[in-house]
């Protein structure tokens, strides 16, 4: 624990994990940007309550399901700390040794839905077959999954496309997800909404994203989604330039506009 007290606490989201459940793999370590989290006695816990932005970028990297966003009395979440005391932890080892120790234990606790991985860039078309390529870059791609610090969001242009695009729009890979990175939602049918605003705040303010594209269908519940970025962008510090894509169910792009 650190010696910095704060006198003022808040009812807010913060980061339990259940040390039952915990492996004390470390997964939950390397994603936590802010240094909030310490593998002790081969567990995870939170080291002090003003590191932890309650955010969930952790949570989507560990295979037992140990760790979960509850609301409790805590400090507030001070970002000047957290700086502050990664400029310590710079010239340490301890999270190298942490990085080490999950990737040689990731093919035994790793979950491959929500590990985080870059591809290579691809090529669109294969000019022996003529067949064409994938343009995904990353994985994941589910709002629920994605971690925003993921260095595939940094400075990006950044697409979020409503589940159904991708199957309506014929070229969905060449013209929009083509030198963007990703993330996919259904705002009709996922829970956790306020979940997906402070992702979006968190890429806007965090990886500091160069655009947002929002890729919708035109059927009316689709638009839950640009509501869900517009108030994503609302909520952070840094402004991005913001266009929306509206699909039909034919398959054609009916509106396309920079707000």
């Amino acid at each position: 624990m650190t010696e910095i007290e704060h006198q003022n606490n808040v009812i807010r989201k913060i980061i339990e994990i259940d040390e039952e459940l915990c492996t004390g793999c470390g997964n939950c370590v390397v994603d936590c940007a802010e240094g909030a989290l310490k593998i002790i006695d081969g567990k995870a816990k939170v080291i002090n309550d003003v590191f932890c932005d309650g955010l969930g970028a952790c949570i989507s990297g560990c295979p037992e399901n140990a760790l979960q966003i509850i609301e409790r009395e805590a400090a507030e979440f001070d970002e000047v700390a957290v700086e502050e005391y990664l400029e310590t932890m710079k010239n340490k080892v301890e999270l190298e040794q942490v990085k080490q120790i999950v990737a040689d234990q990731s093919h035994q606790c790793g979950c491959p839905s929500s590990q985080t991985m870059v591809f290579n860039e691809p090529k669109v078309q294969n000019e022996m077959t003529g067949k064409i390529s994938s343009t995904l870059r990353q994985w994941p791609v589910q709002m629920h999954l994605i971690n925003p610090n993921a260095p595939y969001y940094q400075g990006a242009d950044v697409l979020i496309a409503a589940d159904c695009v991708g199957y309506s729009y014929g070229d969905f890979h060449r013209d929009f997800m083509s030198s963007k990175s990703i993330a996919i939602a259904c705002p009709k049918l996922d829970q956790g909404k306020e979940d997906y605003i402070e992702k979006i705040k968190s890429l806007i303010d965090g990886a500091k994203i160069n655009t947002l594209t929002v890729a919708i269908m035109e059927v009316p519940c689709c638009s839950g989604l640009l509501a869900l970025a517009q108030e994503g962008a609302k909520r952070a510090s840094r402004k991005v330039p913001i266009k929306y894509v509206v699909i039909d169910i034919k398959g054609d792009i009916v509106k396309e506009e920079w707000l």
